[in-house]
């Protein structure tokens, strides 16, 4: 059971990882296949802290912030689960 929570925790990390480094490519087309899905899957988590923290300079900093939310939470849930089991 942890083994599967922990890799779909590493797989949601991935794919925010992976939509960050997409947006440095200004051809993409955020509305088609398969850029949409991976937005609309992202954006859920990253807009929670795109809601209180505004770029610097021009800079979205909230995805690192996401980021180390997303494991540390990781970690809690892991964590959680390794004391219920034992």
């Amino acid at each position: 059971m942890a083994y599967a929570i922990n890799n779909l925790f590493n797989l949601y990390f991935f794919l925010i990882i992976l939509r960050v480094f997409l947006t440095w490519i200004p051809s993409i087309r955020w509305e088609t296949q398969p850029w949409l899905t991976l937005r609309e899957v992202t954006d859920i988590w990253l807009n929670l802290f795109r809601r209180f923290i505004p770029p610097l300079g021009g800079l979205d900093i909230s995805p690192i912030v996401a980021l180390i939310v997303l494991q540390i939470l990781q970690a809690l849930v892991l964590y959680i689960i390794a004391g219920v089991s034992s």
